[in-house]
């Protein structure tokens, strides 16, 4: 099947089929294969192959799935990452969601045969993968056969994962907490049951700590607009009808976010428009506040250029999945903090005042870092070459014996000349042979007793002396030690940094906000866009309204023109 899918050769060895990639490039090809819906196990050697009797142990680490493969990076900006659970029961129906970037499951309940309002929800949330119960397997794909699911992975589970008592149970041990009666499921055994299946997937299949998912809620349905996948497909609001391109689409021609949070956040608040006056009003503000300063505009969103997707990266570092780069990476991407902080103080209206509120400089995780971590480090974890000087003392104390070669061969070469009397003797060393003593062969009556013979050459001999024995064991020990313990200071630091999940996922949220404010108020100001009065009343009326996908993308000008609906006489246009 790899073969296949990848285009490469197949092999064998004792009739077993193979096919191979070169280990430093496997994320290419794992994206390959996930994209085809594949699940890919990986199994690595879990313990010290100088310890090892026989074979090294090896065991499965982690399955990826199509939808948990988070540290699998793409070409996809604002990629989404989630994983969706359908219990179906008679007349009656559970959903659960995990979003594996911003750590939340969402969950939902209904009661209806109605099909089309299970698919309308899938498609709100859209999934990468989807999981239910195995028995259930021709009556799922029978509700998704012909959607717009083309790329959904589905991936059936034993049906008991989706009884109450192991689904309740899983997430009460989860969250530690002794009731779901606090996420608003008190009520709602469907939705505890689809979450519960949902959270047991992902400890089944990732086996590091999930401790990066910290939120549960139960979705009212009044919070946000319903968009079925009708609607959002004929109003052309994230890909093209005709051309199928997403830049053609309204989302396409809106998106002017530099992050890759505030790509997802942008797409997501598009799929659910608000319904609360005073949030919609909120929002309005901010975008108002936004056209009106252009110049602390313009600035934030030059420090918001800087950032890499801090949602993504704190995932993979509670994962266990960060390499060194990654956390510099991360570092790089929390500088811009402060800076942000203090334009922030430039706008006054309520959403930029609770993201002041609420705004964190994360400078004792950027101190960690840069004090840590090389700038630019290596990119296997067992080689070295991660750590910084002056960070931990053994570290240095190891390197400088390391470093001391040539000084160390320099004063035993002088101190042999002295005693031997042999001008023309070397010090050298080599992989093969370590170090060694090398004496022409006309000086060889000169040779100290204590000289133990190595190797016999044509012109010379080659000895070892206990003290360079003695030295070598001492040099080449020091590397050997100097690759563990930086490999052992990662894991430590990695792991600090992975118990600060809960905020930098905060930290990631409140920029994906801010970028997504400052991007409208920027296509706002370009496109010359006005802000509506929006209130509670029966009327729409729009004057020289303006179409934002077609004037973008055909050549001829957009004519203005007017819109008047009402409740009363007006109902139909």
């Amino acid at each position: 099947t790899g073969s296949q899918v990848l285009g490469i050769a197949l092999t064998s060895r004792q009739n077993v089929p193979m096919c191979g990639v070169p280990y430093h490039a496997v994320n290419s090809y794992l994206v390959r294969l996930l994209k085809a819906g594949h699940r890919v196990a990986i199994c690595e050697q879990v313990e010290d192959p100088r310890l090892a009797k026989g074979v090294v142990r090896r065991e499965v680490l982690k399955v990826l799935t199509p939808g948990t493969a988070v540290e699998i990076e793409t070409d996809e900006l604002g990629e989404d990452y989630g994983v969706a659970s359908l219990l179906l029961e008679e007349e009656k129906w559970g959903l659960a969601y995990a979003d594996l970037l911003t750590g939340k499951i969402s969950t939902l309940e209904g009661r209806s045969s109605d099909d089309k309002l299970v698919l309308d929800e899938i498609w709100r949330f859209s999934p990468k993968e989807i999981i239910y119960p195995q028995a259930y397997e021709a009556v799922v794909r029978e509700i998704l056969a012909g959607s717009d699911f083309l790329n959904l992975a589905m991936s059936p589970v034993e049906d008991w994962s989706f009884d109450y008592l192991p689904a309740a149970s899983c997430l009460l041990e989860h969250y530690q907490v002794a009731s779901l009666e606090g996420f608003g499921l008190g009520d709602k055994p469907l939705a505890i049951r689809a979450a519960g299946a949902l959270l047991s997937f992902l400890k089944k299949n990732r086996h590091e700590s999930l401790s990066f998912i910290r939120r549960l809620s139960f979705v009212q349905s009044s919070q946000t607009m319903v968009l079925d996948a009708v609607a959002v497909r004929n109003l052309e609001l994230v890909k093209n009808l005709r051309t199928g391109q997403a830049n053609e689409s309204l989302l396409g021609v809106i998106d002017y976010t530099l992050t890759s949070p505030g790509s997802r956040l942008l797409k997501n608040w598009l799929l659910h428009p608000l319904l609360d006056l005073v949030e919609i009003s909120n929002r309005q503000q901010a975008v108002e506040e936004a056209v009106q300063k252009p110049i602390v505009r313009q600035e934030i969103r030059n420090q918001l250029k800087k950032i890499l997707d801090i949602e993504r990266l704190s995932t993979k570092i509670s994962l266990g999945a960060a390499n060194p780069r990654d956390l510099v990476a991360l570092k790089k991407s929390l500088w811009p903090l402060p800076d942000i902080e203090t334009q922030l103080k430039n706008f006054s209206a309520p959403f930029f005042l609770e993201l002041q509120a609420g705004w964190d400089r994360a400078t004792d995780l950027v101190d960690l870092l840069d004090r840590a971590i090389l700038d630019e480090p290596a990119y296997l974890l067992q080689e070295g070459g991660i750590i910084k000087d002056g960070y931990d003392r053994e570290l240095d104390e190891l390197r400088a014996i390391s470093h001391s070669g040539k000084s160390f061969i320099a004063q035993i070469e002088k101190k042999e000349r002295d005693r031997t009397g042999i001008s023309s003797l070397k010090v050298r060393y080599n992989k093969v042979f370590g170090y060694y003593i090398e004496v022409t062969k006309a000086n060889l009556h000169s040779v100290p007793e204590d000289y133990i013979r190595k190797q016999t050459l044509v012109n010379s001999e080659r000895f070892i002396t206990p003290e360079l024995k003695e030295y070598e064991e001492r040099v080449l020990g020091a590397e050997v030690r100097i690759n563990e313990l930086e490999y052992e200071l990662f894991i430590k630091i990695r792991e600090e940094i992975g118990q600060q999940v809960v905020r930098l996922q905060q930290i990631g949220e409140n920029l994906a906000r801010l970028d997504v404010i400052l991007s409208l108020g920027e296509v706002a100001h370009e496109r010359n866009y006005r802000r509506p009065e929006v209130d509670s009343s029966q009327i729409i009326s729009i004057t020289a309204g303006r179409h934002p996908v077609i004037e973008v993308i055909q050549k001829e000008p957009f004519i203005p023109n007017d819109t008047y609906l009402d409740a009363d006489d007006h109902q139909i246009l």
